[in-house]
């Protein structure tokens, strides 16, 4: 029996605890029954998970130390989503109880799995019981009670295995929401896997099957998925998943206060430190205060925020969907899909004629199913895709090649030159036509866009200062500066010429409607002659888009 947990023993551990949830991570992802997925549990594990083997295999025979030092910072780096977050909280206090030592007693591994428990309820601002949480807990407890008993490791890890799994079979009926789609929760799932496979390394034993952890009640031959379509948007208390790493170059800055701001503008916070970065989770409606207060820290390094809303518009979709593919039957000779962002930016497609929208743009790109998707339901013979954006344009051109239908993808890397197409489609001319003429109009349009620097670079031979707004036209940096004004005027002067005839401001999230009056007056300036349309985009990214023809 193994009484010593050494560095090369628990560097096996953890790769065989990622091996399992990457192989059994859709089934994780099944039972996810929230009505957001934000991103899907298994894949989000997985994805943490991965990180640290990724780190841990490149060392041959570390110490203990070394090793969970490693697993600690590379899990916290690499984690994605609420439940790769608390499995990486889950590790980091694990690796503060052994990061001093050469290697483990049952009595200390015991310690280490209640100081990770420990970890994660404190960075967690209000934990919610049936949950991972729960699990991670009582399998802790178990652990430690078990190693006054014994100071065999393998037997301390058996009996948190299965105290784990007893708590896993009541996290059905400890949430509601779990009890209506009768199935257990998917991170506390993951973590008995994780469990159970360092459990089987450490020992020689092999794990049982995925259905032993649902509870009794329910048939072990399928598990009962969630259905999204019984939710709607107003359970969602906020719509904005924010995840983001800021530096933590303030060292005096306190976590804690932090995380008392953010349970003030959103809930579902998390907010986890080490000596260089803070890692943060949380869902709100002002992502943007989010980020301002953690560039308190320091610099951002990373930055990802997903609308809820639409998510739940997604999966409700995707519920609704039967197996095979539903093509619908043409009722006319010409039909239009286009990519965007933003409500306001969807409502002018769609004003335009486009009949089937997919959401997407920068930072968020759809799959080529998804495209292929918005093919299918289009009711005509003939289709025209307006990727809007240049790293969608191969998904268009691959699910073009798929569909029954004859569809012509325009290579449209903008939503300005999307909706300049769109102006010169005619009706009344032929396939190859239209398709010449649209793309032809689309070219002759000149595109600003305004954004903000998210920490300090130099790009294009500037100079760029965190916090700095910066103007981009044709997709290329034209000028950054501290003060707003001075680069709405810059691109102004550069897109705008007396010739200008039409210009149109899309303003969109960090902007407001007084701001975006400040920058029509600019472009007014700039192109006397012009007509000058101004909408709310409602775009996320940049908070203007300006075409100008």
């Amino acid at each position: 029996m193994v009484k010593i947990i050494d560095g090369e023993t628990f560097k096996n551990m953890m790769l065989a605890a990622a091996a399992a949830i990457e192989e059994k991570k859709q089934e994780i992802n099944e039972l996810n029954v929230f009505p957001v997925p934000d991103g899907d549990t298994g894949t989000n594990m997985s994805m943490t998970l991965n990180a640290a083997a990724a780190e841990l295999a490149k060392f041959d025979k570390p110490t203990l130390g070394k090793a969970v030092e490693t697993a600690s910072s590379a899990l916290l780096r690499g984690a994605r989503g609420n439940s790769g977050v608390i499995t990486s909280l889950l590790f980091r206090g694990f690796g503060k109880r052994l990061k001093e030592l050469t290697c483990a007693t049952a009595q200390e591994f015991a310690e280490a799995l209640m100081e990770g428990v420990n970890t994660a309820y404190k960075a967690v601002m209000k934990p919610a019981e049936g949950t991972i949480l729960t699990v991670s807990r009582v399998a802790a407890e178990q652990a430690v009670k078990k190693a006054g008993e014994s100071d065999e490791a393998g037997q301390v890890l058996a009996a948190a295995l299965d105290a784990a799994k007893e708590a896993l079979e009541k996290t059905v009926e400890q949430n509601p929401v779990l009890k209506k789609a009768g199935v257990v929760d998917a991170g506390g799932y993951g973590w008995v896997l994780i469990l159970e496979n360092m459990q089987a390394s450490l020992t020689g034993d092999k794990p049982k099957s995925f259905f032993s952890f649902l509870a009794p009640k329910q048939p072990k031959t399928e598990v009962a998925a969630a259905d999204f379509s019984q939710f709607d948007e107003g359970e969602i208390n906020f719509a904005y998943c924010t995840e983001f790493i800021a530096a933590r170059e303030d060292q005096k800055k306190s976590v804690d206060k932090f995380r008392r701001f953010l349970e003030s503008i959103g809930d579902c916070v998390v907010a986890v430190e080490d000596d260089e970065i803070v890692k943060v989770h949380v869902h709100t409606d002002t992502p943007d205060k989010a980020l301002a207060e953690g560039l308190k820290f320091g610099q951002l390094l990373t930055v990802k925020i997903e609308n809820m809303v639409q998510q739940l518009h997604r999966k409700n979709n995707e519920d609704k969907t039967p197996a095979n593919r539903q093509i619908a039957a043409p009722e006319r000779k010409y039909g239009f899909v286009a990519v965007a962002a933003g409500q306001g930016v969807l409502s002018v497609f769609q004003d335009l004629g486009v009949d089937s929208m997919v959401e997407g743009g920068q930072t968020m790109n759809p799959s080529t199913e998804d495209i292929l998707n918005a093919i299918d339901r289009t009711p005509s013979e003939i289709v025209y895709v307006l990727p809007n954006n240049k790293n969608i344009i191969m998904a268009a051109e691959q699910a073009a090649d798929l569909s029954e239908k004859l569809v012509y993808v325009l290579p449209t890397k903008m939503i300005t030159q999307g909706v300049t197409a769109m102006l010169a489609f005619d009706p009344d001319a032929g396939p190859e036509q239209n398709r010449d003429a649209m793309i032809a109009a689309a070219q002759q349009v000149s595109t600003g866009q305004i954004t903000y620097a998210a920490r300090d670079s130099d790009f294009d031979g500037k100079t760029i200062k965190q916090g700095d707004f910066m103007a981009l036209t044709e997709g290329k940096l034209l000028c950054n500066s501290p003060r707003f004004e001075d680069v709405a005027r810059r691109m102004a002067r550069d897109l705008c010429s007396r010739k200008s005839g039409f210009v149109t401001i899309f303003y969109g999230e960090g902007a407001d409607a007084q701001q975006a009056d400040m920058v029509k007056e600019i472009f007014s300036k700039e192109a006397k002659n012009a007509e000058i349309t101004l909408i709310e985009g409602g775009q996320p990214v940049y908070s203007y888009i300006v075409s100008v023809e």
